[in-house]
């Protein structure tokens, strides 16, 4: 059986892959010595070949995940990865399990050229549907359902805020989503509102990232690691403390950009589609990085949390190795 999951919402594949997971190891493999994870952007063909091979007689099928093969930078990689898995199609004896999870979207992959290895995948029986962006109306509508489904509300308006705030970004909106409903259980009460967002999401993200963001931005990295330390001595979840970062680089690109083509503070905003204050401080923190700097941290943000999230790495110790190169 292979599964294929992809597409640019990673927090939304990443839940479907851990459903997947999960459910292996409760039906089949409790102990979890029969799911095997695999990096794609690394692996040839004699490890993908080890993996898949027929389970053994003390399993009865293994769960393969192959992530983020498209990234791989053997010329020949991908294409070796078809034939192998045409061939096992052919001759229909292996019962284990295979997924890949990928980030690629079709446009990516159709756009430029055909791809034989995405359209194999992409047209198994148990593919799944593109995990695409939510539109503004799909966030909205999916911040209601994660409420509803822990047993809590939100007003309108505190989920239009919240997803205002947080750019999109559902891993951080999860961990708000929680954070949030914690604080009104505290009130004995399931309806998050307006000012319970602005009172525990903004001002709490405002300061601690944008302080951290502006050591970085003037290397002061004495100041950096003090900050880093404190958020996390605060208890800050290593991978939610990240995201934000991430996050916050990733605003001061699309400003840097939006600076260098000329344009004012209202201007981004409307073109951004920012909270003002979010872009008034993006400014004056983009002020002390060129565009090619800040992809280059944002990039290798990128590589800290894949490496933190595959458990490769501690989001902490990463995050302070590279403030320590800047």
């Amino acid at each position: 059986m292979i599964i294929f999951i992809y597409g640019d919402d990673a927090f939304r594949s990443r839940r479907k892959l851990k459903e997947f997971k999960d459910k292996f190891l409760r039906d089949v493999d409790p102990g979890g010595s029969s799911l095997v994870v695999i990096d794609g952007k690394a692996a040839g063909i004699k490890e993908i070949n080890e993996a898949v091979g027929p389970a053994s007689l003390f399993s009865r099928r293994r769960m393969i995940v192959i992530e983020e093969i498209f990234s791989n930078k053997g010329k020949d990689v991908p294409g070796e990865v078809l034939d192998y898995f045409k061939k096992k199609e052919e001759d229909n004896t292996n019962e284990n399990i295979i997924i890949f999870w990928d980030q690629v979207t079709s446009k990516e992959k159709l756009a430029k050229a055909k791809n034989d290895l995405f359209l194999f995948l992409a047209k198994q029986k148990y593919s799944i549907p593109e995990f695409k962006t939510l539109t503004n109306q799909e966030l909205l509508q999916w911040i209601k359902g994660e409420f509803t489904a822990r047993g809590a509300k939100v007003n309108p308006g505190a989920a239009s805020i919240l997803a205002d705030i947080l750019n999109k970004d559902l891993w951080l909106i999860n961990n708000e989503i929680d954070k949030l409903i914690s604080y009104k259980k505290g009130q004995d009460s399931d309806e998050v509102t307006l000012d319970d967002v602005r009172r525990m999401v903004r001002g709490q993200f405002d300061e601690s990232i944008f302080a951290l963001t502006d050591a970085v931005g003037s290397k002061n990295k004495a100041l950096a690691m003090k900050l880093l330390e404190e958020q996390l001595m605060a208890d800050t979840f290593d991978i939610y403390l990240l995201s934000m970062i991430i996050r916050q680089f990733k605003i001061l690109i699309q400003i840097r950009q939006a600076m260098d083509r000329g344009l004012d503070s209202r201007s981004i905003t409307a073109a951004l589609k920012l909270h003002s204050f979010v872009v008034q401080k993006g400014i004056s923190q983009a002020r002390n990085f060129t565009l090619p700097v800040l992809k280059d941290i944002f990039n290798k943000l990128i590589e800290i949390d894949y490496q933190a999230k595959s458990g490769i790495g501690e989001a902490r110790t990463l995050l302070g190795v590279l403030i320590a190169k800047l």
